[in-house]
């Protein structure tokens, strides 16, 4: 059994209308100011405003940012971090998706330690303590509440950064199932395939773990019975719970396990072809399944069998690929480049990058440049 060091950061508020309670945890931080850091999709929903009458409503002093967009890049970090100087926060708030909470780390990096978000590109590279911050996710998909780390891309070279240090760790993540029924049907497709991304691989990473793979498996578990459902019928608040707290849970393995070849291969596609990241990564993982299959295909039984007790091992792999083949049908999200229209022209590119991610080194299997360019040839 391997060894694993582990240590809980982050207090976790699960509930229906949980959101209201922001200001009175606010205030348990800071009697002064709170930076809110949402995108502009959250105001139009309303939860911007929940967000900050609850803090007014506990006498706190409050200001914005939403300068952002999908894919936080380092000039949006570097907008927020001039927003967080002006107003001089006490605590931030990361309210929306993965993007709003990762601009949110971000943006406490370079705010709390100086420099830029490029120094800190890595893990443990925070200089000193940083400001508190309250997740409240509004989409199932990233676990980025859960998570130490803050992915941004470049502004100039596209490439994801992965900033990580446990002081850039939630202190607070407010899960409120409610959020999520705003969300459009495509974005609860895109998130949800990305969530179940993150339970399947963190399973079978080299870092895998008794503890990491107790979450991934619930995870997966709460992901399957929920996906369907949410599609089906986008007001069932019970599913919505089950994508959330799935999400979360995929998140809190990512941060013990990592991911793996199916992150790696995904990021060239959003980079060169501005695939949205769960599209991307939901047509690679299939076929990344199949790939690690063949020697692990014990570990992908072990998963399946959250959904389906009966499976025999050496089925497992071809099984839990077709059910998330399945599932993308299910989301209306493409199955191969060629409905993608990225010309295979490119797969000698996306390889040379794929090798280059960080994901790729936890992947149980070994990568390299034969066993990465079939992964792409696989689902021209």
């Amino acid at each position: 059994m391997l060894p694993f060091d582990i240590q809980s950061r982050t207090r976790f508020i699960f509930g229906e209308g949980t959101i209201s309670r922001l200001g009175k945890l606010a205030s348990e931080f800071t009697p002064g100011c709170v930076l809110v850091v949402s995108d502009r999709g959250i105001m139009e929903a309303g939860h911007d405003a929940a967000a900050l009458d609850s803090l007014h409503e506990a006498g706190l002093e409050v200001a914005s940012f939403h300068d952002f967009s999908e894919n936080p890049t380092s000039a949006m970090v570097d907008a927020g971090v001039r927003r967080a100087k002006e107003v001089k926060p006490d605590l931030l708030v990361g309210l929306g998706g993965g993007s709003s909470m990762d601009c949110c780390k971000g943006i406490n990096f370079v705010y709390s330690c100086g420099g830029s978000i490029h120094d800190y590109h890595g893990v443990g590279k925070a200089t000193c303590d940083m400001l508190p911050m309250i997740a409240i996710p509004t989409t199932a998909g990233t676990g980025s509440e859960a998570q130490s780390f803050a992915l941004i891309s470049d502004a100039e070279t596209h490439t994801k950064m992965a900033c990580g240090d446990p002081r850039a760790a939630c202190r607070i993540a407010i899960l409120d199932p409610e959020l999520t029924l705003t969300q459009p049907l495509n974005v609860s497709a895109l998130t949800g395939i990305d969530a179940i991304s993150h339970a399947v691989e963190t399973y079978v990473t080299k870092r895998r773990n008794v503890i990491s793979t107790t979450y991934s498996r619930r995870s997966f578990g709460m992901l399957a019975q929920g996906f369907s459902r949410v599609l089906e019928q986008p007001d069932d608040l019970e599913a919505r719970s089950h994508m959330q707290l799935g999400s979360c849970l995929a998140g809190m393995a990512i941060e013990t396990s990592m991911l793996g070849a199916a992150h790696a291969t995904a990021n060239p596609l959003t980079a060169h072809h501005g695939i949205t990241h769960g599209q991307a990564v939901g047509l690679m993982l299939p076929a990344v399944v199949r790939m690690n299959g063949e020697e692990h295909a014990s570990w992908y039984a072990e998963l399946v069998r959250e959904v389906d007790p009966s499976v025999q091992t050496q089925d497992a792999p071809q099984r839990l690929a077709e059910m998330l083949r399945q599932w993308l049908k299910e989301a209306n999200l493409a199955t191969s480049l060629e409905e993608l229209d990225i010309p295979q022209e490119g797969i000698d590119q996306f390889t040379e990058d794929a090798l280059k991610q960080w994901t790729g080194t936890f992947n149980p299997v070994s990568l390299d440049a034969k066993r990465v360019k079939s992964l792409y040839q696989s689902v021209i």
